[in-house]
């Protein structure tokens, strides 16, 4: 097994590599014309999300878009469907979706191309001052924040550079029938009812009572979701408290903050809640496994619930609580975007303004996030029927860095090496240093802070 918190390998300073890459091959952009149905003025890449009428305007604009994505469960059901629902208002315009697997490391590498289609889930990988470099603007914050909510995560300036697909809440996935087996009758709310509630699960039923999915990779980051709004109530805290905190990781002693997210994690696997060998999880078969009641608990956002609920004839059982931490008597739940939609800054003018067309229909006509159990961003939208267990947990949106600091977070967390919401460095160490025994949380969040520290020292920033 690994040791120690794996280097940010995939950091984006693409911007060399993309200006090389983009004069080898020319991109694929065609410099089109494109005039706007009924309206007599050309139209070009200036064309934003938000002066788009859908289905009454560029209804006749013919283009063939590609479409990567991480959802490659659905590729032959749901997209199929949107694509013929999209085309009945644009029948010239073809979408084809590419399916990848592992998403985030793939496409990263491949942005450096500049050839790699026309829409895409953005990648936390990429820096905010590079947007620009690779995707087009969607529109001006102010605009786009009359219709929409959490667009912050690829906005720079006032340019917003991706729109969310959906947004989660974050809480853990559970399942009901395996809780009521072990005697669990309330939903846990500190970290030491959570591992109590493991515990019985353990001794009373057969079920594997925390599936970390640590084979998964990907599905370690998830954990880092949870030290903002959910650890702490203040939707500051990440560009404030984390980003200029002197010692943000050390334990607070009162089961809220940071160390209290990974120390459930840690505390889990060294009481041997969790499966018997991290690297022999199965992401897919995890999801029949909580459905039949093989699983517990799995720590994901609420975008996963719908999958466990669709793979068995269980799906009545899985249910979807809060993050097991309490803030002076209170619950909180970090809210915020999934994957965003973002368009090739490559791509024709005529694919931009097609590309900008199906994404504003996949925002607002689609049901994408309401499959999904998720939250729309569309203002006014209802919360979804899984997340009625939250009434009464305040849902948290971490506020937007100040003016001026828009990128100072992401250059600590590079420099950190400890790729906070991107790489999962943290948990996964976490899984380690517990299954190994060979360092205790207090070291390892002594080494976070140290590495924390220095980077904030390096950017210019007096830890207080």
């Amino acid at each position: 097994m690994r040791k120690g918190i794996m280097k940010k390998a995939f950091a984006l300073s693409l911007s060399a590599i993309m200006m090389l890459s983009m004069t080898a091959c020319g991109g694929n952009s065609t410099d089109k014309d494109t005039t706007k149905e009924g309206d007599s003025a050309k139209t070009d890449s200036s064309v934003t999300l938000d002066q788009i009428k859908l289905g009454e305007d560029y209804t006749d604009l013919k283009a063939d878009l590609k479409f990567l994505t991480h959802r490659t469960d659905i590729v032959d059901t749901d997209f199929k469907r949107y694509i013929e629902e999209f085309n009945k208002m644009y029948p010239n315009i073809t979408v084809t979706y590419e399916p990848i697997t592992d998403y985030a490391n793939d496409v990263t590498t491949r942005l450096s191309t500049g050839d790699w289609g026309d829409i895409c889930m953005l990648p936390t990988t990429v820096d905010k001052d590079e947007l620009g470099n690779y995707f087009q603007v969607l529109g001006q914050y102010d605009a786009l924040s009359e219709s929409y909510d959490m667009l912050n995560n690829f906005r720079y300036g006032e340019d917003v550079y991706g729109i969310p697909s959906m947004a989660n809440a974050q809480g853990v996935v559970y399942n009901k029938a395996v809780f009521e087996k072990a005697g669990i009758t309330e939903i846990p709310k500190t970290p030491d009812d959570f591992i109590a509630a493991l515990k019985a699960i353990k001794e009373k039923t057969d079920a594997i009572p925390l599936y970390t999915n640590f084979a998964a990779d990907w599905t370690m980051s998830a954990w880092d979701a949870y030290i903002s709004g959910s650890a702490t109530g203040d939707p500051d805290f990440m560009n404030v408290g984390m980003l200029k905190g002197k010692a943000p990781f050390s334990d607070r002693g009162d089961g809220t903050g940071p160390y209290a997210v990974y120390n459930v994690l840690y505390e889990a696997i060294k009481q041997g809640l969790t499966e018997d060998d991290p690297t022999t999880t199965d992401w897919e078969g995890s999801k029949g496994m909580i459905n039949r009641g093989e699983i517990g608990t799995m720590v994901l956002g609420s975008w996963a619930v719908t999958q466990m609920q669709q793979a068995g004839e269980h799906g009545d059982d899985i249910g979807y609580m809060p993050f097991p931490i309490t803030v002076n008597g209170k619950q909180y739940a970090t809210a915020g975007p999934d994957y965003c939609y973002g368009i090739n800054v490559n791509s024709s003018n005529d694919n931009k303004i097609a590309a900008m067309c199906y994404i504003k229909y996949l925002v607002e006509q689609s049901d994408y996030a309401q499959a999904a159990g998720a939250l729309s961003v569309v203002k006014g939208s209802e919360l979804p029927e899984v997340l009625q267990a939250f009434d009464g947990v305040e849902l948290v949106v971490d506020n937007p860095a100040k003016e001026g600091e828009e990128t100072l977070f992401g250059d600590v967390n590079n420099d950190s090496e400890l790729g906070l919401n991107v790489s999962g460095a943290i948990p996964k160490q976490v899984v380690e240093e517990a299954t190994s025994g060979s360092k205790t949380m207090k070291e390892m969040s002594d080494e976070w802070n140290k590495a924390w520290n220095s980077a904030q020292e390096s950017n210019g920033i007096d830890p207080q």
